[in-house]
């Protein structure tokens, strides 16, 4: 007699638990903005906002519009552009040159990376009594207060690009002999060009908070000039001044 062992009831199949979020939505990113935008003038309309705190949106068109048409917005907004523009061709080459040495070098590494990061915990603007006290309080003093800002996330990004390079590739150039400068040209910039470029979105950024805090100071011109004249007129949209 022959015993056959019964085989378990095989039943259906387990569903598996989608642990991803799913597909990417089109034109996703704009749900935030657009919801925020409907509850604005939602509340707008309502009157459940008031006009003396928060325009309505309609309200900050039509003053736009204004401002636009006499030519104070562009003349503004072009002069904060050409600070933000200083600002950037400062900063940046400057924390990229440092990233630079500072990741190629133990001994520059040594000396630059220590300054950098306690830099790196005082904001720009913490050090804006200083600049107004060694450069007083003309276009120089925003200019530098920019550039501070800005070359600051160059140097982290830019730098950790550099000490991310995997060491095989080092080894390989070493093996077939390439020279430092091809080293770097072939090597380290291709591969550091990640962490810049994320640490130029950062500093694109920076640039223009700290360029409408420089502004408040002393300006007869710029978005941030704008923002102080508007708020010491207590108007937030509803009807633009005339022109000084």
């Amino acid at each position: 007699m022959t015993l056959v062992a019964s085989r378990p009831a095989v039943g259906a199949p387990a569903r598996r638990r989608r642990l991803r979020p799913g597909s990417r939505i089109r034109f996703g990113f704009l749900a935030g903005p657009l919801l925020l935008l409907v509850l604005w003038a939602a509340a707008s309309a309502t009157g459940l906002l008031d006009p003396r705190f928060l325009s309505a949106p309609w309200t900050v068109v039509t003053t736009a519009a204004d401002l636009t048409e006499s030519g104070r917005l562009q003349s503004n907004l072009l002069a904060s552009v050409q600070r933000v523009a200083l600002g950037l061709a400062f900063g940046v080459p400057l924390g990229t040159l440092l990233a630079l040495v500072s990741g190629l070098s133990r001994w520059g590494e040594a000396l630059i990376d220590g300054p950098i990061q306690i830099k790196r915990a005082i904001p720009a603007l913490a050090l804006m009594p200083l600049l107004i006290l060694w450069l007083g309080i003309g276009e120089g003093m925003k200019v530098t207060v920019i550039a501070l800002g800005v070359f600051v996330p160059i140097y982290i990004h830019t730098h950790n690009g550099l000490r991310g390079i995997d060491a095989r590739y080092v080894e390989l150039a070493e093996t077939v002999g390439l020279g430092r400068g091809v080293f770097i040209r072939k090597v380290v910039l291709p591969r550091a060009l990640p962490g810049f470029l994320l640490g130029m979105r950062f500093a694109v950024t920076t640039a223009w908070l700290y360029l409408v805090v420089a502004e408040l100071i002393n300006s007869t011109t710029g978005i941030g000039y704008r923002n102080r004249r508007q708020c010491s007129g207590l108007q937030t949209g509803g009807e633009a001044d005339q022109p000084a």
